[in-house]
């Protein structure tokens, strides 16, 4: 199997895919739903749930960023409001979001704030079709002593409510999944994930990053207690930007597990000529009443958060139900096309931006063709994986049809 880290390099050593060609010209910023013209892609680009190309307006507000880096003089005045924009996103109040360097970090982060970290006493539950490096974690758990239960899938690519109604029990802690699968694009109804585990007294973590800006989330109508997401994937962001949202009822049962600046509500130095007097030399009050309070720890890539306040701006401009509206036709022709020669791995009825098909040699029997003709699509060794976005168009999604069934 091709790792995370090769097929990154992969990519963005790819003549296949300009992320940012073309990111400092002149064009004016454009308006309206995001559409090819808004991106500098070259070649068939159907590979977003890998990593989502940047805007040519995103791109270019990074850039000038990192100019002013260059020269501190010249340093532009830019917008840096993604939290506030990725709460709207997700129906939440910016207080209930903690800015975070990736998905895996706020996972890390829940975990060890719940104090499921050495606790023999801790039962989790999580499926086989959460992010893989989250089964790792689950492991590891579980090598301390943890009773972690992983649900298996059912013949159609889902995971059986059922059966997690079952496996879920007064001594669970907590239910961890991905909103949307980047195995097989299944998408839990996370309302009722929620409803079980609330039943039973447990709480619930998603990793939305397959999910958030590429479908519908409303945190306050599925009662989740925690998610988290990247920026680099169908927020169209960058790497070392990332959002985890956290109920605020939640947090009087979190203990502070990280410690950094961003976390003080209030400091003070009693040492200096002018500073007030005070008890000690320095005093610290922690905020305790908001996710970054509990959560941030230091500084994160600016870049990248300037990045993304452009792209999510566009993200709601747009909206998010036209987006998922958009390519619903795309993935239907995807399976009816493909679905004879490929086993689909996909539930039917999917509305996820991710369609995925069993082939066993998959990437040696692909890879070849695929690459000659430019396409980009996710191979892995016995399946691939289509995940078409709003640069993409009919034509593209014909080209690949043709390439895989050639």
């Amino acid at each position: 199997m091709i790792s995370r880290r090769a097929a990154l390099s992969a990519l963005l050593a790819s003549p296949g895919v300009a992320l940012a060609a073309d990111a400092q010209s002149d064009m004016p910023p454009r308006t309206g739903p995001l559409g090819p013209a808004d991106f500098a892609i070259t070649g068939t680009y159907l590979n977003a749930a890998y990593t989502h190309p940047m805007t040519r307006a995103a791109a270019a507000a990074a850039a000038s960023f990192l100019a002013g880096r260059a020269d501190p003089g010249r340093t532009p005045d830019l917008a840096r409001d993604a939290k506030a924009l990725f709460a709207r996103l997700i129906n939440a109040d910016p207080s209930e979001i903690a800015r975070i360097p990736s998905t895996s970090y706020g996972e890390s982060f829940v975990i060890g704030a719940m104090g499921l970290q050495g606790d023999p006493n801790a039962a989790i539950v999580t499926d086989i079709l959460h992010f893989d490096g989250s089964l790792y974690t689950y492991g590891e758990l579980a090598k301390q002593g943890a009773a972690v239960t992983i649900l298996p899938m059912t013949a159609d690519g889902r995971i059986d409510m059922n059966v997690l109604e079952s496996a879920v029990t007064p001594r669970t802690r907590l239910v961890a999944v991905s909103l949307v699968s980047m195995v097989n694009g299944f998408a839990h109804d996370l309302k009722t994930v929620c409803e079980i585990a609330h039943r039973r007294g447990a709480m619930v973590y998603v990793d939305a990053i397959q999910a958030a800006g590429a479908c519908p989330i409303d945190v306050k109508a599925s009662g989740v207690d925690f998610l988290a997401c990247s920026s680099f994937k169908w927020l169209m962001g960058d790497f070392g930007c990332g959002y985890l949202y956290v109920r605020p009822d939640r947090m009087a049962h979190l203990r502070r597990t990280q410690f950094g600046y961003h976390q003080p509500r209030s400091l003070a130095y009693h040492l200096l000529p002018g500073d007030p007097p005070g008890p000690a030399l320095f005093e610290a009050e922690p905020d305790n009443a908001t996710a970054a309070g509990m959560f941030e720890v230091g500084s994160l890539s600016i870049a990248a958060e300037v990045a993304n306040s452009v792209a999510i701006r566009r993200i709601l401009d747009t909206g998010v139900g036209a987006i998922e509206a958009r390519r619903q036709p795309w993935m239907a022709r995807l399976r009816e096309r493909l679905g004879d020669r490929y086993r689909c791995l996909t539930p039917p009825g999917a509305t996820s931006p991710i369609i995925a098909f069993s082939l066993i040699g998959a990437d040696k029997l692909l890879g070849p063709r695929l690459r000659e003709a430019g396409i980009n699509i996710q191979l892995y060794d016995n399946r691939f994986r289509i995940s078409p976005s709003v640069y993409n168009t009919a034509a593209d999604i014909a080209r690949v049809i043709d390439v895989l069934l050639g």
